[in-house]
């Protein structure tokens, strides 16, 4: 429903704000006004790429003046037309208009769903401001000149109510007019720059917890974290955008698919804000109850209302949720089914332990880069790919990128180094963490930070002497990188910059772990006196690096999912057909790492569900 307040919201935002041209030329063809739209829509998400960093100080200064201006008309249209309509704040004058009407004014209230808009993406702007700062700005000024903008409307539609299809626009002063509509057309882009931002959010959030494919995500901003921008999503917003405004060519049909767009997003937020104040913060339950059962009769309120308009052009947000919400189940239910299978065909370390210190193949100098979802153990792809080509590199090692349900993970604790089975195999695992807000930025090099966390981890192990492997169920050995671990006391300085600049002509065996200068940023270790221990440490930091010149090749495993043949249709339709096709388009793990093509090797795998 997000996704559709992102398609709607500029639809129904710049159409509705290029409509006043027709207010002072009333000649004018409504296509005229509904070209216009588009060209300002084109515009509006071909401007993405360039993100909000450049012009966003600008969006404050007009916001303001946006809201000072319609509050200052309401309050002039109340003390010109009707200072009497402040009644409206009276309660019981929303029972006697029920009363009247009945269901014709129940199913009005639709409508005042549009007065309201916008609530709903709030949390779009945390990518920019506080949350302090939102609810400040929230409750001192937006909601004020909200409320004084719709009762001048009143208050003007009591004296001309012939003019409630463009009540905004008639009841400006002719003296202001063009600057209002100038700064309303601009505040209608703004507006919709915070959804669409919205919308980049949630995909993007979508795609680190496993629920979205891989798409391309492009920071904007140094300063700003939320700033983000993702091409594939953004024409398919302005494809759908467009579509729904040339085809509708009304603010009256798109407003009823926008309120059902907002009034279901909001009840989505309550629910889920019940369980976080349940399960997260665990809050009183008198609290909770109040809490969810106030907030949900107002919501049931307004979507009991909306429902009415599904007709009437209230089935589009319901349709594009409806293929989102496929394309996520879909897409969910065959990473999950492929995960499943690594982890129950994973090779056993006995395995890997019976084919000897080479593993029973030709070790190739080089590090092996091996793409794996396991946490733990030997993915399936790996003894695949010995079977089929019985050579494998000095090094290997497996990575497991991991999105954590946390906001960030700090660059310090980004790589988690571990090695595997007994020191002559030459096998360890890193683990790669990100919080569901951390970017892969293309100046992260990411195979250099890589090979620099296992340097560190080779030099911390030979120095404290902690080789050793276990059984299977906990093939992991070695302790972890982790330099607050090791004693401080009397030690000498292996400097981060040193360890991952060395290179192979570098290291000699009569180097002096002192003569490496120190810096800043640096990694003590307790070195014990005896050579035999510096000479073994300078022989792996050798070793190691040799195998990083001699390259480095970035493995990935291509398994294919595919349905079984007495499956169902709907399973084989889904499997075969939607979720292969998503696989072919989504983006691969090695364009989002920055992987070079000559450094790259794919695996094919096929397997049945």
């Amino acid at each position: 429903m997000v996704i559709g307040d992102g398609i709607l919201t500029p639809a129904i935002s710049v159409l509705s704000s290029v409509g006043g041209i027709k207010v002072d030329h009333p000649r004018m063809s409504n296509d005229v006004v509904v070209v216009i739209a588009l060209i300002i829509l084109v515009g509006l998400f071909s401007m993405q790429r360039y993100g909000t960093d450049r012009v966003g100080w600008l969006f404050a200064p007009v916001v303001l003046i946006w809201f000072l201006s319609i509050g200052t008309i309401g309050a002039y249209n109340i003390y010109e037309h009707n200072p009497k309509v402040l009644r409206a704040f009276s309660p019981h004058y929303i029972v006697k208009f029920f009363k009247r009407g009945k269901k014709r004014n129940w199913v009005s209230l639709g409508g005042i769903m549009l007065s309201i808009t916008g609530t709903e993406a709030l949390f779009a702007d945390l990518g920019h401001f506080s949350s302090l700062a939102v609810q400040i700005a929230f409750t001192v000024l937006v909601f004020p000149c909200l409320l004084l903008a719709y009762t001048g409307q009143a208050a003007y539609l009591t004296k001309y109510p012939s003019d409630v299809s463009e009540a905004f626009y008639r009841s400006i002063p002719d003296c202001v007019y063009w600057p209002i509509f100038v700064v309303a057309t601009i505040a209608a882009v703004i507006a919709s720059q915070a959804t669409i931002s919205a919308t980049f959010s949630i995909i993007k959030q979508s795609v680190a917890l496993g629920f979205f494919p891989m798409v391309k995500v492009v920071h904007t901003s140094k300063q700003f974290p939320g700033q983000i921008y993702i091409p594939e999503i953004n024409w398919i917003l302005m494809i759908l955008c467009l579509a729904i405004t040339a085809g509708f060519k009304s603010t009256t049909q798109i407003g009823h698919a926008y309120g059902i767009a907002v009034v279901a997003v909001m009840l989505v937020t309550t629910i889920l804000m019940t369980l976080i104040m349940l399960i997260v913060w665990r809050s009183n339950i008198l609290l909770v109850a109040i809490f969810t059962l106030t907030f949900l009769f107002v919501e049931m309120v307004y979507f009991s209302a909306v429902l009415f308009k599904v007709g009437q052009g209230g089935w589009v947000p319901l349709v594009i949720a409806g293929v989102f919400l496929i394309v996520m189940c879909v897409w969910h239910y065959g990473t999950v089914k492929k995960y499943k299978f690594e982890m129950q065909c994973k090779v056993p370390m006995a395995w890997i332990l019976g084919l000897g210190p080479s593993l029973g193949l030709v070790r190739v100098p080089g590090i092996g880069l091996v793409y794996t979802d396991l946490p733990r153990g030997v993915p399936p792809i790996f003894s695949h790919f010995v079977t089929h080509l019985p050579a494998i590199h000095s090094i290997v090692v497996f990575v497991c990128v991991k999105y954590l349900p946390v906001t960030t993970v700090t660059p310090e604790e980004r790589f988690y180094v571990k090695r595997i089975g007994p020191k002559n195999l030459n096998m360890f695992r890193c683990a790669v963490r990100y919080g569901y807000t951390d970017l892969h930025k293309r100046e992260d090099d990411f195979e250099n930070l890589l090979i620099k966390s296992l340097t560190q981890y080779v030099h911390q192990e030979s120095l404290i002497h902690s080789i050793s492997y276990s059984s299977d169920e906990d093939e992991e050995t070695g302790e972890p990188f982790n330099a607050e671990s090791t004693n401080v006391s009397q030690c000498k300085v292996l400097s981060e910059t040193e360890l991952c600049g060395l290179s192979s002509a570098s290291i000699t065996s009569d180097v002096s772990l002192e003569t490496f200068p120190v810096s800043r940023s640096e990694v003590r270790f307790s070195i014990p006196s005896e050579a035999s221990t510096v000479d073994s440490t300078i022989s792996d930091l050798q070793y190691l690096i040799n195998c990083r010149d001699a390259g480095i090749v970035h493995i990935f495993g291509n398994t294919i999912v595919r349905a079984r043949r007495d499956s169902n249709f709907i399973k084989r339709v889904a499997v075969n057909h939607i979720y292969a096709f998503l696989r072919r388009i989504c983006r691969e793990n090695s364009v989002i790492f920055n992987v070079p093509h000559e450094s790259l090797l794919n695996v094919g795998q096929v397997f049945y569900v």
